[in-house]
């Protein structure tokens, strides 16, 4: 269940980076007469043409969805690229796009602590580097703002097209905003140096959420894909999240939402400003109603981790319907491939990083059952 964290006592800037459409990034960077196209990246196993674990932007505009098979979408779009992951030891390799998740994350750890959260997503505390810019080069001082701050996207802000640009740039330069809006300013114009860097370096485009907590800053780093950033500042946290559904938000997608939703009639995470601490920790305890009342305005102390490697390695295949292993020896050659793909990955951790895997676990599944060993 999540845990209620304290809140910092200083206002921090907090971004979260998502690569967008990652795996097909990395394909059209393998090969460059993909950009621009209808591309798809499908799983290793091409029944029904394979499915769809990655489209690009051009497919989707023809109706292309992640949830079809290769065969459908090549229906929806018949000029579509359908790219296999690579496959070893038939099944997928994912280790071309780890490693390209490793060059963006190189990057972007040059300007504060760095939390990899998966292969394309990162969180970034900015705090100090925001605080450094703010004494020594503050946005207002400056006489011409990085053109690609100007494209961000302030929650709140008038948004027509053409004048947009002026009044972010207006917002950032605010001599009179508060001293948590200044450091999100600053913070918007590093992710939006930052982004650059890691096209002009990778050829990858990315979008981020900038904001003063993790939480808010995930929310919003999707919402003007791809390519763009948006900033939350503190006057509109309030009515971003007055309307926003509660299975949005994070931990609220499974039992506890749908708790929230069929015991308390609570469908947005407003709808959660109605009830108090108290009443919320009554029906779900005192963690997670601390949590529930904390969410409901905006407020989170989950910090950044400084952990720019994954916590762990694994491998793993299933096997589905009439492809169900029948005998020891099938399953015997398996677990050698799984051991050998793993074996390979550590050693490879030991060489780039000195460390060595302390603890080996094995998940096995046999009709209903999974054991854990």
């Amino acid at each position: 269940m999540p845990v209620a964290r304290p809140e910092p006592q200083e206002p921090r800037v907090i971004a979260h980076l998502d690569l967008d459409c990652f795996y097909v990034q990395v394909e059209q960077r393998r090969n460059p007469a993909l950009k621009g196209q209808p591309t798809a990246v499908v799983q290793y196993n091409d029944w029904k043409g394979g499915g769809l674990i990655a489209v690009s932007y051009e497919a989707r505009k023809f109706g292309v969805k992640r949830s079809m098979r290769g065969d459908e979408a090549k229906n929806v779009c018949p000029g579509i690229n359908l790219v296999q992951v690579p496959v070893s030891r038939d099944k997928a390799d994912l280790n071309v796009y780890r490693n390209a998740g490793s060059e963006v994350v190189a990057i972007l750890s040059t300007k504060g602590k760095c939390e990899r959260a998966s292969m394309d997503e990162v969180y970034l505390d900015l705090t100090d580097a925001a605080k450094e810019m703010l004494l020594e080069s503050p946005p207002e001082s400056s006489e011409s703002i990085f053109d690609e701050a100007t494209k961000s996207n302030i929650l709140d802000l008038p948004s027509d097209v053409g004048e947009r640009e002026e009044n972010v740039k207006a917002w950032l330069c605010r001599a009179d905003a508060n001293y948590q809006d200044k450091l999100l300013a600053c913070g918007a114009i590093l992710v939006a140096q930052l982004r650059v860097k890691v096209l002009e370096e990778t050829q990858f485009t990315c979008s981020a959420g900038i904001a003063h907590n993790k939480m808010l800053a995930k929310l919003v780093s999707g919402m003007h894909k791809p390519a763009q950033q948006t900033v939350v500042p503190s006057s509109s946290v309030q009515d971003f999240l007055a309307s926003l559904p509660v299975k949005k938000m994070k931990q609220l997608g499974g039992k506890l939402g749908s708790s929230l939703q069929g015991d308390l009639g609570v469908e947005t995470v407003g709808d959660l400003l109605g009830f108090t601490e108290e009443k919320l920790q009554e029906y779900y305890g005192v963690n997670t109603g601390t949590w529930l009342w904390k969410t409901a305005r905006g407020i989170s102390g989950e910090e950044v981790e400084d952990r720019l490697l994954p916590k762990s390695h694994g491998c793993g295949k299933t096997f589905p319907g009439p492809k169900a292993l029948k005998n020891h020896s099938s399953v015997k050659s398996w677990l050698d491939k799984l051991c050998e793909e793993l074996s390979e990955r550590i050693q490879s951790d030991l060489s780039c990083n000195k460390r060595v895997a302390q603890t080996l676990t094995l998940h096995a599944r046999a009709s209903k059952v999974l054991c854990v060993i």
